[in-house]
């Protein structure tokens, strides 16, 4: 546990009990939307966040309880090829950061078919990324 931090958690379940209810019901829908649209994904803590991968990292879901992140209020569900992604200005890009996230105060906000397209073309960067790499190493 780092200085910043002031809990560890050991699991997603102690993670998720960590959380104030009003962000637990947000961060359960965006897992159940996550899991859903990529079946294989692979859920891990970093950060103490759960974290979502395949070949690479390809999403997180960080709420504000979690509070050295930073967020203010809400839930952000950042996409780790955010940079790549074609969204349309729904996601908050910064400059120079191959992040990006969209930050949900309700469950109401989270726009299901939007963010099912923005998961399956992190997936397809995801698999281009380790294609590329695959081909590099033959």
């Amino acid at each position: 546990m780092s200085k910043i931090q002031k809990v560890d958690f050991k699991n997603i379940d102690d993670f998720l009990d960590y959380l104030p209810r009003e962000e637990l019901v947000i961060v359960e829908q965006l897992r159940t939307l996550i899991i859903e649209t990529v079946p294989e994904v692979k859920e891990k803590l970093a950060y103490n966040v759960p974290f979502y991968y395949r070949h690479y990292r390809l999403l997180y879901i960080w709420p504000a309880g979690v509070p050295w992140g930073g967020l203010k209020s809400g839930v952000s569900l950042g996409f780790c090829y955010g940079a790549q992604i074609n969204d349309g200005g729904y996601l908050n890009k910064q400059d120079k950061k191959q992040t990006a996230s969209k930050n949900f105060k309700s469950v109401h906000e989270i726009d299901t078919f939007m963010l099912r397209d923005l998961i399956c073309q992190s997936v397809e960067i995801d698999n281009e990324l380790f294609s590329k790499k695959r081909d590099k190493n033959k």
